[in-house]
């Protein structure tokens, strides 16, 4: 993403995963790790996909470290695509090995959003999870987790209203018997062509009023 960029491999269960870990922005406080993950992998999802970066760039410039990493079976990440279960387990396996503690942030963008989910309910009893931001929540395609009603206040989600990967009912589906906020960018689609700098300045906005 940029000159500071640092490659790094970890082992996981399946074999090596590959890691972009891009440092908060010179100048700015330190105030944690998030952690984003990609679209689904067997439809070109990577962790170089322009939403993923718009994220890691807009956590970046907030103060924290941003993770993004191939899911199985993705560029030099080794294994085979197993539905979001190992998916799961490897983005796990990457908290405890490059942020075991301090607080974190999670991030994901549709079938990456799902991914996050089942992290998150994992995670939210044992860690500090200041935010969670998920865009394009892969909601008519995956049992998306429930969130935990404490982290409503720190979750950003963000979905087009002319998603036609995911279609916005969908999301709300799944947000309203949680009584969870959906931000609707207007005209937007899965991939928010045209509307990245906007989504961009929407999580930055989250970022910094919590």
């Amino acid at each position: 993403m940029n000159s500071r960029t640092e490659k790094l491999q970890l082992k996981g269960a399946a074999g090596a995963i590959e890691v972009l870990r891009d440092p908060a922005a010179e100048g700015a406080p330190a105030l944690g790790v998030a952690v984003i993950t990609h679209p689904h992998p067997l439809f070109g999802g990577t962790m170089d996909n322009k939403v993923v970066q718009t994220l890691a760039r807009a956590f970046v410039a907030c103060g924290w470290t941003a993770l993004r990493f191939n899911f199985r079976g993705v560029g030099a990440s080794e294994g085979v695509h197993d539905e979001g279960r190992g998916e799961r387990e490897d983005m796990l396996e990457l908290v405890r090995q490059l942020a075991p503690e301090g607080p974190l942030a999670i991030a994901g963008f549709s079938f990456g959003a799902f991914v996050a989910s089942g992290a998150i309910e994992t995670l939210w009893a044992a860690r500090d999870i200041r935010h969670v931001v998920l865009v394009g929540t892969a909601a008519s395609r995956f049992s998306v987790a429930t969130l935990p009603p404490e982290s409503h206040e720190r979750t950003l989600v963000v979905h087009g209203e002319q998603d036609d990967t995911v279609p916005l009912a969908a999301v709300m589906d799944w947000a309203r018997p949680q009584s969870l906020p959906v931000t609707v960018v207007p005209g937007g689609g899965h991939f928010f062509h045209g509307q990245l700098p906007l989504l961009k300045n929407l999580v930055v906005r989250h970022l910094r009023a919590g």
